[in-house]
């Protein structure tokens, strides 16, 4: 029986090629253009994100199917979904300047496949938050940062809920973008 090659199963190259045709497009901003949005994000984040950066950095912009990732000087530390700016599990630089939610070793496995934190997980709070915050989160063993989630309740809230979901998971480790920043 002879397969068209149409009908063939797809072969680790062209899986590639076809990851490659997703991506939209790859630009770099130009200097106003990334002065603003420097300026832009160091209000949204409350803190001069200029500061962990090299004078004069470049910033490039890849679009990709679920997201857009800023890379500074070639490094991804920020990226976009939904609307909103959050940092990249790669920005370790940034973790010490954001609120920061413990999850027990129980609940690991599930933040690492995705799932939004619930509050029988939550070990402890670090930090103080509004509602709509960018979150870190970590397991209470090692303190390794596995996901970047936006608050459902402000950080004093939080420590009052017993049940339901208390963060959105935006970002984790083993997903699409945390595979296409390995892979860059």
């Amino acid at each position: 029986m002879v397969v068209h090659k149409s009908c063939a199963p797809l072969t680790k190259l062209d899986e590639q090629v076809l990851e490659l045709a997703k991506k939209r497009r790859r630009y770099f901003l130009k200097a106003k253009e990334a002065k603003r949005f420097l300026s832009d994000v160091s209000e949204t984040f409350g803190a001069d994100i200029e500061q962990f950066l090299e004078s004069k950095s470049r910033v490039e912009v890849n679009e990709t199917e679920s997201a857009e990732i800023f890379f500074f000087n070639g490094t991804p530390l920020l990226a976009r979904a939904d609307g909103l700016l959050f940092p990249t599990l790669t920005f370790e630089e940034f973790f010490p300047l954001m609120p920061r939610l413990v999850v027990d070793m129980g609940a690991v496995p599930y933040v690492c496949k995705g799932a939004d934190v619930m509050a029988p997980g939550v070990v402890s709070i670090n930090g103080e938050f509004k509602e709509n915050d960018v979150l870190l989160i970590t397991d209470e063993r090692h303190g390794k940062p596995l996901a970047v989630g936006v608050a459902l309740f402000n950080s004093e809230d939080m420590k009052a809920v017993n049940r339901g979901k208390t963060v959105k998971t935006l970002h984790y480790v083993g997903d699409k973008l945390w595979n296409h920043l390995k892979g860059s």
